[in-house]
């Protein structure tokens, strides 16, 4: 009984090891390989999603993209932009 209850508890740890690391994986990191003294402004991505009809909530450096926080429609998105050239790599509704 003992090993039962033992074998129970580390399965739920695992369980659980393995949804918060896919939960922190929804990201997107790899935008661009050029060095940051060459990248666009942020500025020009909030810009570029402000253009597509986005309201900016905010944005910040995530890996080596520009993430922008928007609202369309009522609806939140993460929009994943290229420093290099601006381009949309990604974008995640919430």
């Amino acid at each position: 009984m003992r090993v039962s209850v033992i074998r129970s508890a580390v399965l739920a740890v695992s369980v659980l090891g393995l949804m918060g690391s896919t939960a922190l994986a929804d990201g997107f990191k790899n935008c661009t390989k050029l060095d940051k003294a060459s990248w666009k402004p942020a500025a020009d991505a909030e810009a570029k999603a402000k253009a597509a009809g986005y309201e900016v909530r905010r944005s910040k450096v995530e890996g080596s993209c520009y993430e922008v926080y928007g609202v369309k429609e009522g609806k939140l998105y993460e929009l994943f932009y290229s420093p290099e050239d601006l381009s949309l790599k990604k974008t995640i509704a919430k």
